[in-house]
């Protein structure tokens, strides 16, 4: 694992998984701009690092994310628009191009919460609980919560958590759609490390990348659209070198052994 001891987002190599994890136990992770801004330049890093083709976010200790660290909140009625400009947008790990993994371990709260949605999937433990926690601040449906929340929990249970804030525990997350897999304690970082290590060795990369760009385009598309637009980038896939390797291991009932994705300064299409 690298970081010092008192670093704010730890990293650890788990093969071709990098496993992150916010390292404030004793605030339950609760989000600072520094906070932030490490986890950002790890998931910027991991982008072009060829060696990983997936990640696993957690935190340390008995929380998820509480969310912003309210001592920090109080502060920002005084601070200028200047001075709350982002060296990235707030909703970066949405960008990724490659598979991002929630293990959430306890509460996810606020923008704590909003960052276990950023996630293409979500592991969590019985001691997983989710709350909006916004109107009980004085607060909005921030970060674009009020567009994830209802894709996945449909529109009245999505009223439901941001008008209320009530908490939800892990069984209900699961039941609703805020969970995809329900682990039991303490296997909850293991489970969702083995899931990404199967994506990272059997899947192609450039295929995941391209299949996370089609859910976000067709979200909120038609359904003509969503074909008309899929039948170009089939085109693409059928010839590439990934189609050629994909169905040979298949036939040869042997692992593939897909190409890394290229670096995002490159020129070849991903």
């Amino acid at each position: 694992m690298t970081g010092a001891p008192g670093e704010l987002v730890l990293a650890e190599h788990r093969g071709p998984v990098l496993l992150l994890t916010f390292n404030r136990p004793a605030k339950l992770n609760a989000w600072t701009d520094e906070l932030e801004n490490r986890y950002f330049t790890l998931l910027d890093a991991a982008e072009d690092d060829p060696d990983v083709r997936a990640l696993v976010v957690t935190g340390a200790g008995r929380g998820f994310c509480a969310g912003a660290d309210l001592q920090r909140l109080q502060a920002l009625g005084k601070v200028s628009e200047a001075d709350r400009a982002r060296r990235r947008p707030r909703d970066m790990p949405l960008s990724l191009r490659k598979p991002l993994i929630g293990a959430v371990n306890g509460v996810a709260a606020g923008l704590g919460m909003v960052e276990a949605l950023y996630c293409d999937i979500r592991f969590g433990s019985p001691a997983a609980r989710f709350t909006t926690a916004f109107a009980q601040r004085g607060l909005i449906a921030e970060y674009g919560i009020s567009c994830l929340l209802p894709r996945l929990v449909g529109h009245s249970r999505a009223s439901d958590l941001l008008l209320s804030s009530r908490m939800v525990d892990a069984e209900e997350a699961l039941r609703i759609g805020l969970l995809d897999h329900l682990v039991p304690t303490g296997r909850v970082v293991d489970a969702a490390v083995a899931y990404a290590a199967d994506l990272a060795t059997r899947c192609s990369p450039a295929s995941m990348a391209t299949i996370k760009r089609q859910l976000q385009a067709d979200a909120d598309g038609t359904y003509a659209d969503s074909v008309t637009r899929a039948e170009g980038v089939m085109l693409q896939a059928f010839r590439g070198a990934d189609f050629v390797e994909g169905v040979a291991s298949h036939l040869d009932k042997r692992s593939p052994k897909f190409p890394s994705l290229p670096v995002r300064s490159s020129d070849v299409p991903v």
